[in-house]
C-alpha cells in the first residue's frame, strides 16, 4: 500500500493512504535513500511504501523514487543536510523589507537551492502595509531584478487582504513549499486559504525585529481549492551541500547562458582572465547585486569544504 507524507516529526510520520485514510506510521530498520546523506530519511511528501506488522503497526518499509526534492541546513548540526519537501511544483519564498527584512542574500540562495533540485521558484513580499517610500522603492527595484531574469516577484498584505486572489491562483492544483525566515507570514497567508483548520501563528519579536519560530516541523495541508501547501520551520539558511563550487554558477539563471563563453572551461567567474560573467557585470547586463550574492555564496561554499 502507499501512502503520501503528510507530517514528519523525526519519529513518527502521519501519512494519507492512496484512499484517502490518515494513518500514523514508523519507520522500519535502514531505508535506501539514494545516496542522499540527511538527518530525516522521510519527508514530507514524500510518497512511501506501508506494511502492518504483527502487533497492527504501521511501519514505512520503502521511499518511491522522488522527481525533487529540497535541503536546508541541518538545525542540529550545520555539516549536515536536512530534507524540507519532496516532489515540488513549486516554491514560494515569502519575504519581507520591514519587521523582519528578509536579505537579497538570502533570496539568491533560496533561488540557487531551488534552481539545483528543479523546483521553479516564485517570491512573494508580504507587509506591504508597512511600506513607505523607502521599502516601496526598494521593491520596485527588487521586483525588476528578478522578473527581468524569470522569477514572478509578487507584492501581498496578508493583514489587508491585498494580493490574495492573485497567490490563490498561484497556489490552485499545485504542490507548493512555503519557506521564509520566521515572522515573515507564511501561516498567516496559509490560514487565509484553509477552511475550517488553522495553524499557529506569532508575532515579530519586538527586541530583536526577527520572527519567532512557531511552525516546528514540516507540514502539508490540501487547500480547499486544489492542490496543498507546505509549511516549514522558519528558515535561515538553506544548504548548497550537494553543489560543488565549479557549478554554483549554473544555478545563476542569467550566468548560465555565458558559462560557455569564458575563455576557461572551469572558469570561477572571479580572477580569471576572458570571463563573460564578469564583463556582463561590467557592462550592467548582470545585475551587480547579484553578482556579489554569487562570490559570497562561492566563498562560504569554499570555506564549508576546508
Amino acid at each position: 500500500m502507499k501512502a503520501t507524507v503528510y507530517k514528519s516529526t523525526g519519529s513518527w510520520y502521519r501519512v494519507r493512504t492512496e484512499k484517502g485514510e490518515f494513518l500514523d506510521a514508523r519507520i522500519r530498520g535502514r531505508l535506501k535513500t539514494d545516496g542522499i546523506t540527511s538527518t530525516n530519511p522521510v519527508a514530507v511528501g514524500d510518497i512511501v511504501v506501508l506494511e502492518t506488522d504483527e502487533t497492527g503497526a504501521v511501519m514505512i518499509t520503502d521511499i518511491v523514487e522522488r522527481r525533487n526534492y529540497i535541503i536546508r541546513q541541518s538545525p542540529q548540526n550545520r555539516n549536515l543536510q536536512h530534507i524540507i519537501a519532496a516532489n515540488l511544483d513549486q516554491s514560494l519564498l515569502i519575504c519581507s523589507l520591514k519587521d523582519p527584512h528578509t536579505s537579497r542574500g538570502f533570496i539568491d540562495r533560496f533561488l540557487a537551492a531551488s534552481e539545483a533540485f528543479h523546483v521553479p521558484a516564485i517570491l512573494v513580499f508580504n507587509k506591504s502595509d508597512l511600506f513607505r517610500i523607502k521599502e516601496s522603492d526598494l521593491f520596485k527595484e527588487i521586483k525588476e531584478v528578478y522578473e527581468k531574469i524569470g522569477y514572478p516577484t509578487i507584492k501581498v498584505s496578508v493583514q489587508h487582504r491585498f494580493g490574495i486572489e492573485q497567490i490563490r491562483g498561484v497556489l490552485r492544483n499545485k504542490f507548493t513549499l512555503i519557506s521564509g525566515h520566521s515572522g515573515v507570514g507564511k501561516s498567516s497567508m496559509i490560514n487565509l486559504f484553509l477552511e475550517g483548520q488553522e495553524i499557529k501563528t506569532s508575532e515579530v519579536s519586538g527586541w530583536s525585529g526577527k520572527g519567532v519560530h512557531t511552525t516546528t516541523f514540516a507540514e502539508m495541508y490540501e487547500l480547499p481549492f486544489g492542490g496543498a501547501v507546505i509549511d516549514t520551520p522558519g528558515i535561515r539558511e538553506f544548504a548548497l551541500k550537494e553543489i560543488e563550487p565549479v557549478e554554483l554558477s549554473h544555478y545563476f539563471v542569467e550566468m548560465k547562458p555565458l558559462i560557455g563563453e569564458c575563455r576557461f572551461n572551469n572558469c570561477m567567474h572571479t580572477e580569471e582572465p576572458g570571463c563573460a560573467v564578469k564583463k556582463a557585470v561590467a557592462e550592467g547586463n548582470i545585475n551587480a547585486d547579484r553578482y556579489v550574492s554569487y562570490l559570497t555564496i562561492l566563498s562560504t561554499m569554499n570555506e564549508e569544504r576546508k
